[in-house]
């Protein structure tokens, strides 16, 4: 084990950080992404510090391979996108990094300060950037270069305590960003950890914030627990915090109303592995509803576009793009032997197309005005040759 120091005010060296070695975090190099390496080796050969950040580390340490891997570097968005060709810069409020490889997407972000609070865009010291993340399992920096986890905040004790413990002040942390609600129920799920008494006191008082939230953040927040093998924990714990309402409120209601839908429903979310594609996934959450509103015996068409209109309406305020909606619906209907042909969806609900606008009849010049406009382009050419112009044919 070693420690990182910094220069206190009296002059005396301060620790500031636990560094633990391989043996210490036990982390299998052979997990980890050899693109999210190759990303680090250039960002450090050009001077960056830069580390894979946040789940990806968590889940390394608890012996599981990540699917996503999050960098954070000390180098500017825009150094970064000069580093990288195969990079593109994103967002307007948070700027962010999408480095492509193939069909894998790694973001990279800039440390950032706490000079604007705990969601500022300014970016800042890795000192500054710890403080600024939501739990201390997911503050922890590891460098694949050297092969150690650089922790600032005690993250490592809390792992192996099983203990989800804020970073940021719990009279804050929530207001602002409400999301984080979420995240602390998914990570706890995730990591086999209980939430604590006072945070789980604290996410029932703070619940109704989220109705703050934009449909895109949250459907964001859904899809990532519909592609989570721990789906029906999550969903539970959201559900026994008050949250889950303002996930999927149609399904939150009939919770309540409907023993028999609750438990349908959730022993579907207990089925999904976290490998289902995205339609196979939202499948889960408008199947047993489906099951009771559509009438099976009624005409194909008719049928699918009455399911496909209530299906949308059920998962809101959850957005999901049309066309994953529609391989949810149609998967469904295959189930009961029904199939449903993918150009008739993209026919139905279509504008038709307006036509092009006839160009106007445009009538010809007058003779004359065109030889007036020949004359005065070859007068042009001529001017100032010395040469006399030509004389029109």
């Amino acid at each position: 084990m070693r420690y990182r120091y910094t220069t206190g005010k009296n002059g005396r060296p301060v620790k500031t950080a636990v560094v633990y070695t391989q043996d210490e975090h036990g982390i299998n190099f052979a997990d980890v992404d050899s693109d999210a390496v190759h990303i680090i080796g250039r960002l450090r050969a050009s001077g960056y510090e830069t580390y894979i950040v946040g789940g990806a580390v968590r889940d390394l340490i608890l012996g599981k391979k990540p699917k996503d891997f999050d960098i954070v570097s000390e180098a500017s968005p825009t150094r970064i996108k000069k580093i990288f060709r195969n990079a593109r810069i994103i967002g307007r409020r948070f700027r962010l990094v999408h480095v492509y490889f193939g069909t894998k997407i790694f973001e990279v972000s800039t440390f950032r300060s706490l000079k604007d609070g705990t969601t500022s865009n300014t970016f800042g010291t890795i000192e500054e950037d710890v403080l600024r993340r939501d739990f201390s399992l997911n503050a922890l920096f590891y460098d694949p270069g050297e092969q150690v986890v650089v922790d600032y905040v005690g993250g490592m004790k809390d792992l192996r305590d099983k203990r989800l413990r804020p970073i940021i002040p719990l009279g804050l942390i929530f207001k602002d960003d409400p999301v984080r609600m979420i995240r602390a129920v998914k990570y706890a799920a995730a990591a086999g950890f209980k939430l604590s008494m006072s945070l789980k006191w604290k996410i029932k008082r703070q619940s109704p914030l989220l109705a703050s939230i934009s449909p895109s953040r949250l459907t964001e927040e859904l899809f990532k627990i519909i592609h989570s093998p721990y789906a029906a924990r999550i969903v539970e714990d959201l559900d026994a915090l008050g949250l889950y309402q303002y996930l999927q409120p149609d399904a939150a209601r009939m919770f309540r109303e409907n023993l028999d839908f609750r438990t349908r429903y959730m022993k579907g979310l207990s089925g999904i592995t976290g490998n289902e594609k995205s339609g196979e996934a939202l499948a889960v959450l408008i199947r047993d509803y489906l099951e009771d509103f559509v009438d099976w015996d009624a005409g194909v068409t008719e049928n699918y576009k009455n399911a496909f209109l209530g299906a949308r309406r059920f998962v809101l305020p959850m957005n999901p793009p049309r066309t994953e909606l529609d391989q949810a619906v149609r998967l469904i209907f295959g189930e009961h032997g029904i199939t449903i042909k993918k150009s008739r969806f993209l026919e139905w609900g279509k504008k038709p197309r307006r036509p092009a606008p006839e160009s106007p009849e445009v009538p010809d010049p007058p003779e004359g005005a065109a030889a007036l406009k020949k004359k005065r382009h070859r007068h042009r050419r001529h001017r100032g040759t010395g040469e006399p112009t030509p004389p029109l044919a």
